[in-house]
């Protein structure tokens, strides 16, 4: 059996003491997840970017998808994946608020009103 050969890439250190685990509770890895699964594909394969700039992470992957055990997370990455999801809802409320402003602004002065049709 041929041996594969991986390129070397840096990645972040993490403090051996905190490896696989985290202090984060149940509930708050129970919201990310939450947060990760009601993302766009894009955003999700955003958030695998991260994961794998880990190489202490075990990435499983079958038909249905991809699954981590949040559990075995070390706070370092969990505080970088929370800090991705704040900036894309961020940027989504962002969008939408500029969103409603063009739709104001389109009723406000490029639709006809039915009195200038009569004319």
């Amino acid at each position: 059996m041929n041996e594969m050969e991986y390129e070397e890439i840096d990645t972040p250190e993490i403090e051996e003491s905190n490896s696989y685990a985290n202090d984060y509770d149940e509930f708050i890895l129970n919201s990310i997840r939450e947060k990760i699964e009601a993302m766009s594909k894009f955003n999700q394969v955003e958030v695998l970017r991260i994961l794998t700039k880990y190489k202490e992470v075990t990435i499983n992957e079958n038909k249905y998808g991809i699954h981590i055990n949040l559990n075995d997370l070390p706070n370092a990455l969990l505080q970088e994946i929370e800090t991705y999801i704040t900036y894309v809802n961020t940027q989504e409320l962002e969008l939408n608020k500029r969103e409603q402003t063009k739709e104001t602004y389109k009723k406000t002065f490029f639709v006809k009103h039915n009195k200038d049709n009569s004319l």
